[in-house]
């Protein structure tokens, strides 16, 4: 029996940019398909509600791949692809597999042989990338820096001399509720001629994209507030 195909479909960064996020092609293949592997199945349906499907939501088969699913057996998510059925992945918010645990389901879709094809839609790693003014050549993400203080501060200080020694952007983020403590450990730990480029709510109306020396953000701290609002941090050093 031929399997089906996996398709990973990039969901709306914020709310109000699902015209942003959608291309003619996505809206195509969400109509074309009934079943679907996603992070929050509540967020997932008024996704798909908001990008123009058109099947009744009744007919739909979710798989909720929430946190109380994870480190168990990820087969039991294929089994409609291994029937020949096509299968939809969507994360709770930009690209599936990519900072996201749908990365287990995209593996276990190769080691079984299930074609898999990403769509186009929004990552905020790379449109922050975008809009730093960076090196877009050289660069890497490095997720989630440890909570420790001390050993956070270690990290920002490794990631400075990445930075300068191989002329590369280092990329990395926090739980929107911490953006606060980890902008302060980043301005507390980094030189002052480092630069740093804060991405927040990207593609949402209050979206605040600036590239900036740490020296300029520790006098602008105070104005700074990005508690609970989605933001990637870029270092870079110029030379």
């Amino acid at each position: 029996m031929q399997k089906g195909v996996l398709f990973l479909i990039p969901v709306p960064l914020t709310e109000e940019a699902t015209q942003k996020s959608y291309t003619p092609f996505g809206i195509e293949v969400i109509n074309s398909i009934k079943t679907y592997i996603v992070e929050n199945e509540k967020t997932a349906r008024k996704f798909l509600k908001e990008a123009g499907l058109k099947t009744p939501q009744s007919e739909l088969l979710i798989h909720d791949y929430g946190k109380h699913k994870r480190g168990n057996s990820v087969a039991i998510f294929l089994k409609e692809l291994l029937n020949g059925q096509d299968v939809g992945l969507m994360s709770e918010a930009g690209c599936p597999g990519v900072a996201d645990p749908g990365a287990d389901i995209v593996a276990e879709a190769h080691r079984r042989g299930i074609k898999v094809v990403p769509l186009a839609g929004p990552s905020s790693i790379l449109l922050a990338l975008m809009a730093s003014g960076f090196n877009g050549q050289s660069f890497t993400f490095h997720g989630y820096l440890p909570i420790d203080k001390v050993e956070r501060g270690k990290k920002i200080k490794d990631l400075e001399q990445l930075a300068e020694k191989n002329k590369q952007t280092q990329i990395f983020m926090e739980t929107p509720f911490r953006n606060n403590h980890l902008l302060d450990d980043v301005l507390k730990n980094a030189a002052p001629q480092t630069l740093l480029c804060i991405a927040s709510n990207i593609t949402a109306p209050e979206e605040y994209i600036k590239t900036q020396s740490v020296a300029f953000w520790r006098k602008e701290r105070a104005a700074i507030d990005l508690h609970k609002k989605p933001t990637i941090f870029l270092l870079y050093r110029q030379f």
